[in-house]
C-alpha cells in the first residue's frame, strides 16, 4: 500500500488516506462523477464507495495519507 495504489469500489481502505477517482471499473470516464465525487477520504477498514451519481463502480488512487 501506497501513494499512488490504485483500489476498486468494495475493495477495503488500506489506511487512514486520501483517494481520487480514476476511472470507472468498466473501463470509462463518462459521465463525470460530481467534483464531491472525485475526492475521498477513508479511515483504514472502510469499503471503497461506487460513484453514485451514475450508480458506477470506480478505481481510486491513494493520493496521500489522513
Amino acid at each position: 500500500m501506497g501513494i499512488g495504489d490504485t483500489y476498486k469500489t468494495g475493495g477495503i481502505s488500506p489506511a487512514n488516506a486520501y483517494y481520487k477517482w480514476v476511472k470507472y471499473t468498466d473501463g470509462t470516464k463518462t459521465p463525470p462523477p460530481t467534483n464531491e465525487e472525485r475526492r475521498i477520504n477513508l479511515e483504514k477498514g472502510e469499503r471503497f464507495p461506487p460513484i453514485n451519481s451514475c450508480d458506477k463502480g470506480a478505481i481510486w488512487r491513494m493520493t496521500s495519507y489522513g
